[in-house]
């Protein structure tokens, strides 16, 4: 999943951007409004962060562009606002403008998780749960089980892991993977992706999941092969 987060102060951008990352989001950092609307226009993103008072363009300026657009096409964005001053007439502004959160500065890092995680399983559409024969994986918690145990994944490969299963059967490239998998200034290279495809797969393959290597290509997480019933 991949979150926008714009906020000027460089400090509190790092910090945010850590923790998010930390726990498996792709994170695409900008610290200006103008850079954030026209990010907004270009990609289409899980959730935004704004701070209100950003420059060239605030936050309450890039969330009121960002539902003036309202293209029925694309997914509604959740936005959670920051604020220095958590002033109510700016939290009504921005509720009244389409802002679904608010959290004034400063800010518990474990608590923005948690309502980011509320924002996006509150707007989630599709089944909090992947399923691909006995590996289980909710979207929400980024939490994967299998046979009904809890696998120990990083960041990185629960990252992996979400893209291979929303395609699964389908043929996901390299450069498909480094999307997914990196914000803005991040760089991950192919041999790295190697590196995490190997490690998930020897994580996978005790419960029967098997990930496939298309050499030059890319990889496929295999539909599970169906029981055929006794003739």
């Amino acid at each position: 999943m991949r979150i926008l987060l714009a906020e000027d102060d460089s400090i509190i951008a790092d910090g945010v951007a850590r923790a998010l990352r930390k726990a498996g989001y792709a994170v695409d950092v900008s610290d200006n409004g103008t850079d954030a609307d026209s990010a907004l226009q270009a990609c289409n993103y899980d959730l935004a962060i704004l701070d209100i008072g950003l420059p060239r363009m605030t936050g309450l300026e890039v969330l009121r562009r960002l539902r003036a657009r309202n293209n029925p096409s694309a997914p509604h964005v959740p936005v959670l606002m920051l604020t220095a001053h958590d002033a109510p007439s700016d939290r009504v502004k921005g509720l009244d403008l389409g802002a679904d959160d608010y959290m004034g500065k400063p800010f518990d890092l474990d608590e923005l998780a948690a309502r980011v995680r509320a924002l996006i399983r509150r707007n989630s559409n599709s089944a909090p749960s992947l399923v691909c024969g006995n590996l289980t994986y909710d979207q929400v918690g980024r939490v994967a089980t299998l046979n009904g145990q809890t696998l120990e994944l990083s960041a990185r490969e629960v990252g992996l892991l979400e893209i291979l299963l929303t395609r699964v059967g389908r043929l996901v490239s390299k450069d498909q993977l480094v999307d997914h998998l990196c914000g803005w200034g991040e760089e991950v290279s192919h041999n790295a992706i190697e590196v995490y495809v190997h490690r998930l797969r020897k994580k996978l393959e005790a419960g029967g999941v098997q990930i496939v290597t298309a050499r030059g290509l890319g990889y496929c997480l295999e539909k599970p092969h169906e029981d055929k019933a006794p003739a």
